[in-house]
């Protein structure tokens, strides 16, 4: 016999240790710079994708597109690849894509069995989308700099630095927050 579902559904607790990967992607994507392409730059990157712009879609699955997404990943390792924001690094995506793919390699992500990837919601196309993308990656050699090498050493360490004592804030936060939990539900169970 099945078990009925539920309507009522508690929200869930929020962590303030939880929005760390989102500090880590701040302080990444706070210091990437963006170097917005020009028309001709658009167009030709269309072009090696098969796209105009009046036929734009998702370079991964083929559906409307939303956004560029990130070919090669900012972020990987809780640290910047070197990467930056710019037109030979970004294909245009569909938000189910780009949310699936996240910093996954492109092409181990398009054929896994991950939530949301091209081969798990049965694209038919997969084979022809992952050659397009295959020729767009050896057309354009994206931007890759050493940022510790540009800023220098010093510099750098105190980013990094600043972004641990956030994240040991963090923490301390949150076990503040805990504590004031605990006395609250204390006094709720004496009612």
């Amino acid at each position: 016999m099945k078990k009925e579902k539920s309507v009522f559904m508690m929200p869930k607790p929020v962590s303030i240790n939880g929005r760390s990967s989102t500090i880590t992607n701040a302080f990444v994507n706070g210091i990437i710079p963006i170097i917005e392409p020009s028309d001709k730059e658009i167009e030709e990157a269309l072009e090696t994708l098969g796209m105009t712009k009046e036929s734009i879609c998702c370079a991964y699955c083929g559906d409307t597109y939303t956004e560029w997404d990130h070919f090669r990943p900012l972020i990987y390792d809780k640290g910047p690849t070197g990467y930056i924001s710019e037109i030979h690094n970004l294909v245009p995506a569909c938000g189910k894509c780009n949310q699936s793919k996240g910093n996954k390699e492109w092409k181990k992500w398009m054929f896994s069995d991950a939530t949301l990837s091209p081969k798990s919601r049965g694209i038919k196309d997969i084979d022809e989308r992952c050659k397009k993308l295959e020729e767009y990656e050896l057309r354009y050699e994206p931007v890759k700099l050493d940022f510790e090498m540009i800023v220098g050493k010093e510099l750098w360490n105190r980013h990094w630095k600043n972004h641990k004592e956030l994240l040991d804030l963090m923490k301390s936060c949150q076990d503040t927050s805990n504590e004031i939990k605990e006395k609250i539900l204390s006094e709720l169970e004496k009612r």
